[in-house]
Parts: structure tokens; sequence; C-alpha cells
């Protein structure tokens, strides 16, 4: 009976995918509001409509596309986590790829001048320390300077259903960091610049003049799985639910499967005395110089885990607690990265202190349920 019902499961999930009619798919709603504008286009690797580049897509339609801009990890999805990405131009098309996660991170007046509306359209993931949200956020500042317009070409949010962890201290406010929202917001990236647009978080409490083309068939039960891995260290979609729970070890010696064929699947480091799973860190594409490079960590292995077990847990910091505590409760494990990737300068105290995963976790489900709340009239789909 319950191999009959995971087969049912997953058959559903494979239906709900076919429905998904992404954005950038919906060609009849946005083509004809693009005629005779001069397009930036905001997107990476993920941007995909029926098999192709919308790039190509756009440049075959006649859409006059004139740069890309490219986020982390840069138009291929190709260079590490937080390398400096340079510009360049694309071979195919001739158009130059303009890096914001580079010399600039932001737009500057000069390459704003050809431009007469920035199209959105890239895969997110759903959490507030991603980057591809931020730099969203700054092209909607730089439209406002500039008096130019945003169009998002939505896609689902693959942890759209679930909303969990601390809401952002605007004082922790980062590269990690851009917005009062929690960990998990559970938000698409059109309803999250619709809610920034309403709620008066952009530059100077201005509005962007922005169009937002919703997918078709989406809502936020839907399990919806990557056409591809959204960035070099997600290669699966359990690395994408696990992510919630498993990021925070960026801020820690410990290694999270960077540079092995696991990331965000495992965690460990040499220090650690329990678990019983070995791997050693090694210099692989997208992760160069991973922590712990060559040396041999102690650890565990979450590879198997549900797909339904990782997604009900939200953020669960019961793995950083355990690799806290297998490393002999070093004070100095959680760096202070830790507070910007979380959130807020609270949880840390409170594990340094020995508060359980659970204790902690209801700290913060007030909060969710005010932003839940605050979220309501910015939803596109249904919840």
């Amino acid at each position: 009976m319950k191999i009959l019902l995971a087969i049912l499961t997953f058959l559903a999930g494979i239906c709900a995918d076919a429905q998904i009619k992404v954005g950038a798919e919906r060609y009849g709603e946005y083509l004809p509001l693009l005629e005779g504008k001069k397009v930036a286009l905001y997107t990476n690797h993920t941007g995909i409509a029926d098999g192709r580049h919308t790039l190509d897509v756009l440049l075959d339609k006649g859409v006059d596309v004139t740069k890309v801009f490219a986020p982390e990890h840069g138009f291929r999805g190709t260079a590490d986590a937080g390398e400096h990405v340079k510009s360049s131009t694309d071979a195919a098309t001739g158009l130059p790829i303009v890096s914001l996660y580079g010399a600039s991170k932001r737009p500057t007046p000069a390459m704003m001048e050809d431009v007469d509306v920035i199209v959105v359209d890239i895969q997110d993931v759903g959490l507030r320390f991603y980057t591809y949200y931020i730099t969203m956020i700054d092209l909607m500042n730089a439209a406002i300077d500039h008096g130019k317009g945003v169009m998002i070409l939505d896609r689902p949010n693959p942890n759209g259903m679930s909303v969990d962890g601390p809401v952002l201290d605007m004082k922790l406010r980062s590269g990690v960091g851009a917005l009062p929202i929690p960990v998990l917001h559970g938000m698409t990236l059109g309803e999250l610049a619709n809610m920034a647009n309403g709620e008066g978080w952009l530059k100077g409490g201005k509005k962007v003049p922005l169009t937002i083309i919703r997918c078709d068939g989406y809502t936020h039960q839907s399990r919806y799985e990557l056409p591809v891995a959204p960035s070099p260290n997600l290669p699966t979609m359990l690395s994408v639910y696990l992510y919630p729970s498993l990021c925070y070890f960026e801020a820690t010696p410990a290694s999270v499967g960077r540079g092995t064929d696991k990331p965000f699947l495992i965690y460990g480091s040499p220090d650690m005395t329990s678990g019983d799973y070995l791997f050693t860190p090694r210099s692989l594409p997208g992760a160069r110089r991973p922590p712990q490079l060559g040396k041999r960590c102690r650890g565990r292995d979450l590879s198997g885990t549900s797909a339904d077990e990782a997604m009900a847990q939200g953020v669960n910091l019961g793995y950083i607690i355990d690799a806290w505590r297998a490393t002999g409760r070093k004070p100095g494990f959680l760096g202070p990265f830790f507070d910007k990737l979380i959130g807020n300068t609270t949880v840390r105290k409170m594990i340094l202190a020995g508060h359980s995963a659970e204790d902690i976790k209801e700290t913060w489900q007030g909060d969710v349920g005010k932003f839940r709340q605050q979220r309501k009239p910015y939803l596109l789909y249904p919840e």
C-alpha cells in the first residue's frame, strides 16, 4: 500500500509539473508589451522557455535585447559561490553580458542608458540568503533611479509551500539578506517584487512600474521539479529542500559537501567525534576551494532523507547543533556570518546556551504568522 501511495504521489507531481507554464512561456501575454522597447534581460542558465533559453526566444521573436544582466554564478551558472564574475560578450549573440556580481553589484547609469525595461527571468529557490532575488531588488531600485520599467517573467518557487525561519533584522542587512522576510518566505520572485513594491521596501519607499507575467497552473502546494540546477552546488531537488537547514554550515569551519558529489546533502569536519560518514572535499567545478579541502571529514549523510521529510522540516537547526556539539561546543564554531544567514543575533546565542532546535524554532513562530498575513495582498497564486 505504501509503495502504491508513493507511486501515485510521484505521478501526481509529474502531472502537476506538466500543467505548469512558466511566465516566459506565455508569449502572448508579454511579447506585445515589449514591442518597440529596448530590453535588458536579467537571467542565467535557468531562463528556459519550452526547452530554449529565453534570450534566444526573445531575439527570435524580434525583441530588441540590448544586454544581459547576470547574477552570482554568472550567465552560464558555473562560477563558485561568492566568486566575482567578470562581464563578457555572449559568443552566440554578440550581446554584452553585464555581471552584477563582480566589479559592480548594482547597475551604473551608463548600463541603463540603452534600456527601456528590465525583464527578469531567473529561477529562484525561495530562500532569503539566495542572492538572485537581491540582484532583482537592486535592478528594481536602478529602474526607479533611471525611470525604467520592470517586467517579471515569473517562475514557481520549489520551496513555495513553506514559510519558516526568523524574519531578517534589517540591522543585519547584507549581501545574503536584503528584505525583512523569513528564511523561507514561500513566494515567487513575482510575488516578492510585488511585495517589495507595495510595502515601500524599495529605494526611498518609491514604487517601480511593475508588470508580472504569472505562471499558469501553479499553486503554493505545487511540487515543482526544477528543469536545471539553479546553481553549481544545488544539483538535486533534495539539496534544494535541505538548503534551508544546511546553509548555516557556510558560517562554520565544517564542510557541507562542497567539493564532493553530495553538496548540501552531507556535513562534517575533521574535528567531529561522531557520525558514520567519511568524506574528503576536493577541488571541483563550482567548488574549486571548498572548506576542508583535501582533509578527511567525519559527519553525516542526509542523502537518504525523503523529499517529503526534507520539505516538512522547514528550517531545522538540529544539524548545525549536532555538528557544534560533536566538535567540542567551541564558541568560535559559529562565526559572525551565521547571524547574517539566520537573520538575527538571538539564535546563535541560544545555540551556545544549549537550547534545542525545537525550542529555538518556537521563538520565530509569532513573526512567521505576522509575515503570512502581511504577504497575503501580494500573493498571485492560491495557497
